[in-house]
């Protein structure tokens, strides 16, 4: 499924998040950075897909608190994610990487939503 395809439903944010995950392995495995700087994509990997890993922890957190927590540290890391992804397509010139940088900033939107609403319920 393509980015298109789910970006404006984030009724189910973990479902979201990993089909972003799956969307940058997609597309770290379709380019050639080289060797030099294999370490940059590998923390774009990282990130990107912490941010998924992070809302399920919380998705299953025993507490407010706990899940408001993981969903801080998910928003973290599509920030991360943000940044790599500008460090890529600005350093090393690659292409058909915006959608990529415009899903992650529309999740962290998301993620930080969540975390508001969260904050002031009890």
């Amino acid at each position: 499924m393509k980015i298109s395809e789910y970006k404006n439903d984030p009724k189910d944010i973990k479902i979201r998040c990993y089909k972003y995950s799956v969307e940058v392995i997609k597309y770290v495995a379709s380019v050639d950075v080289g060797r030099k700087f294999q370490s940059i994509v590998d923390q774009f990997i990282r990130s990107a897909t912490s941010i998924g890993a992070n809302v399920v922890e919380g998705k299953s957190a025993h507490s407010k608190r706990d899940f408001i927590k993981f969903y801080e540290i998910a928003l973290k890391s599509a920030n991360e994610t943000k940044y790599w992804i500008c460090l890529l397509r600005d350093g090393l010139e690659l292409n058909n990487i915006n959608s990529l940088l415009k899903e992650a900033d529309e999740i962290s939107k998301v993620l930080a939503t969540i975390i508001i609403k969260s904050k002031k319920t009890k």
